[in-house]
This record gives C-alpha cells, structure tokens and sequence, in this order.
C-alpha cells in the first residue's frame, strides 16, 4: 500500500496545447509524434469534457484549481462588465481558490510558468505570463513587467529564445510557439522545478482564421508539438525520466463555424442598450465571446430579463436556431457565470459576438470555440506519461477538473480540487 501523501514524482511538467483535439495524438495523419510518443508510454484519454463557457482563461484556470468557473471566479476570458472592448483578463488575484502553484511553495517546491493564462502576480517562482494588452505592439513592454522574478525576461533572451518582437511572439505566429517552448526547456534545465506549465496557442489561433483549411493548420499542430518535444529531450538528456511525469492537456475543443450572430444588435433594435454603452442609456446587453453570449441587466433583473426574452421569442424560427437559451438553473449546474440571469449557448455552425454595428448574421468562416461542453466537438484531450503514471491506461471521458488532482497526487501535494478527483486508474500501484 503506497503511503498517503508520499510523491510518485519529483517534477511534473504540464504543457497545456490550446485547443488541443484527441485526434492529435490518436491519428497519425497529425504531426504530432512527441504526444504520440506519450500516449504510447502512459496514459491517455479519449475525450476531456471542458467548461461552459469552453474558453481559454476559465478552462486553464480550472486546470490548475480543479475548481468549475462559478467557484474559481474566472468565468470569461474578458472582464465581464458593461464596456466596449472588455479588457483580457490577466491577474491571479482574480482566482478565488487554491491553485496548484499555491500548493507546490507549501510544500517547499518550486514553480515556472510560461504563457499561463491568469498568471500575473501568481505565486510562481519564475513566470511569464500570457498577457495581452490589445495589440502586439504593446506586447513585449506588457511582459516585460508582468514578468517575475524582475530580469527574468531578458534572462530567457540572453540564454534561451533570443530577443523577444512582436513577429516572433506574438501569438497568432507559429514562430510564437518555438519561443515558448525554449524558454519552458531553459528554465526546466536551469531550475529544475516541481512543477513547470507551459501554453502554446498555435493549434488556437491557427484554426481560426478564414483561410483554416490549409497546410497552416498541420504545421500549427506540429508547432504546439514541438514545445512538448523540446521538454521530452531535456527530461531525456538530463536522465530525469524515472523522477518526471509529463502531461499534456487541453483547454477545449474546436468547432467549425460559418455564421457570426450579433445579439446586441437586436438589443439596439429594441431600445434595450445603445451601440455604444459608454456614453449612451442601457437597460440589457450581452457579453460575447466564441459558443457562449452572458446577459447583464441594470435596473430590475426581472424586468430586464422579460425584456430580452420577449426580443429573443419575437426573432424568426430561422434566427432562433443559430442559439439556444441557458437558463440560471443550468448555469448554476454546469458551475458557469453566477451573476448571469441567463446565457446563450451558439448552435453548431454559428459563435456569437459583441458587436452592435451592421446586420446580426455576419459571415464567419473558420473555427471556434467556448461552446456548450456537451458537444463531441468541445472535447479537448490529456496524454501523461512517466514518473506515477500507470502505462496503457485509457480513459474514454475525463472531466478537465480532474487534472489539477492528478498533478497533486503526483507530486504528493496537501491540495483540496473543490470540483475534480485524482482517478486512481491513471496512477501507478
């Protein structure tokens, strides 16, 4: 019997891909042999069930809590407030509960993040975190500051990726991906942490843009990939398989769309908010981003609400099958936005989007995401191989709360997952 608390790893290193699909590392079409080589070693499952809404900064944020949105307090990759442009969230001080990084310094370890969302003043050892200030002009100042310990960035230019420019960190450029994953092998070589997490973006922001069915997308796939590989040689080269269990997770899935709905516009049409909230009147409005579209009401909720359900009945059939409504009661089950009196859950084929200007179908070519988590197509995936992990285990449907329990079972950690549970079936006896 293996004694309670005792760590079946020394390090863990977590590389989260976004937007990571199971078929990466299940079809050899993909080029992906770095998670394939994973999968072949130790565990895997088939399918990950993500959040509601299945976007980037709530998802990571439960990766590393084991905590659902409504608990954590990261329910939106924005800010959630009635303003045009809502700025990105970035700030640890928003997470509400313990994170991994939390559990790791009370056990006396230590941490390194690179590009982990809602990171900044996170208690990580040495961290760059994902920020985005609104254009990649203002990237590289932006991480320059939120970087920590102070000097780390330049550390990483000097030793590790060269000197950081918008062209080549930016992340809607692969080139951003081979920078993130020097800068994780430098500072998994140089520091040895417990616990190391990665982001990489190319297999998100890749997919997205209009032209997706092109070569560009393989090559984004074998971008992420190549961050894990790069981690694989230095745990190879130092001989620290045997003490390192490695993990690659995904945030959420990635769906095909070809419509973009605009709700907003039906709320201006109705006299319920203005183009601009800013400067003009507002009753109601919708926060959208991706699959999922939050409504906030000013004044009395039940009459705001009313309102917007008699916009949304008066739509033509047509018009109400691109959504379906969320009500409070669900939103509360699926542990989503607390404050929310209902949402909007996109169907297949359409995301939704803030905009108030122009007509509220738009064209939308590409794919998306953040949509309800119950669809095949918002299943993300986990391989793990090494140091504690059971070697053949397949699990055909994992929540993705469960994987901030397994790391702490890994590593032994004092750490409570309000929402997940360590599945002893991945683990070593």
């Amino acid at each position: 019997m293996r004694e309670r608390g005792k760590p079946r790893a020394e390090h863990v290193v977590v590389v989260s891909v976004d937007g990571l699909l199971p078929e990466y590392y299940l079809d050899p079409a993909w080029p992906a042999p770095a998670m394939r080589q994973l999968r072949a070693a130790g565990a895997h499952a088939t399918a990950v069930r993500s959040i509601f809404p299945s976007l980037t900064y709530p998802a990571h944020t439960t990766l590393v809590t084991g905590a659902l949105p409504s608990r954590h307090g990261v329910s939106h990759d924005r800010v959630v407030e009635p303003v045009e442009n809502p700025p990105w969230l970035k700030d640890a001080s928003l997470i509400r509960v313990p994170a991994l990084w939390d559990a790791v310094r009370s056990a006396g370890g230590t941490t390194a993040a690179v590009g982990w969302p809602v990171s900044v003043g996170a208690a990580i050892d040495w961290n760059v975190p994902d920020v985005w200030p609104g254009s990649e002009a203002e990237l590289i100042p932006a991480l320059r500051s939120a970087a920590s310990p102070p000097g780390l960035l330049e550390e990483l230019e000097r030793e590790a990726t060269g000197r950081l420019r918008p062209e080549n960190f930016g992340n809607r450029h692969l080139a951003h991906d081979l920078r993130v994953a020097s800068a994780a092998a430098y500072l998994l070589e140089r520091y040895r942490p417990t616990l190391l997490l990665a982001h990489t973006q190319a297999t998100v922001q890749v997919p997205q843009e209009p032209d997706w069915r092109n070569p560009r997308r393989a090559r984004a796939v074998a971008a992420s990939d190549q961050v894990v590989s790069m981690l694989l040689e230095v745990v190879e080269r130092t001989g620290a398989w045997d003490r390192t269990a490695v993990l690659v997770v995904g945030d959420h899935g990635m769906i095909e769309v070809h419509t973009q709905v605009r709700p907003n516009v039906w709320l201006v049409e109705a006299g319920l908010r203005g183009a601009r909230l800013e400067t003009e009147a507002w009753s109601a409005t919708f926060h959208s981003l991706g699959g999922a579209a939050f409504l906030r009401v000013r004044g009395s909720e039940d009459e705001g609400v009313a309102a917007v359900r008699r916009v949304l009945e008066g739509l033509p059939r047509a018009i109400r099958e691109t959504f379906r409504v969320v009500e409070r009661e669900e939103l509360v089950a699926l542990g989503s936005d607390p404050d929310a009196p209902l949402a909007l859950a996109a169907a297949p084929g359409f995301v939704l989007d803030d905009r108030t200007e122009g007509e509220a179908l738009q064209p939308n070519p590409g794919m998306s995401h953040g949509h309800d988590p119950a669809l095949p197509e918002m299943h993300t995936g986990l391989v793990a191989a090494g140091a504690g992990i059971r070697a053949g285990a397949v699990a055909p449907l994992l929540s993705i709360t469960c994987v901030a329990p397994l790391v702490a079972e890994l590593l032994g950690l004092d750490f409570q997952a309000p929402d997940g549970t360590a599945y002893p079936g991945l683990l070593e006896s």
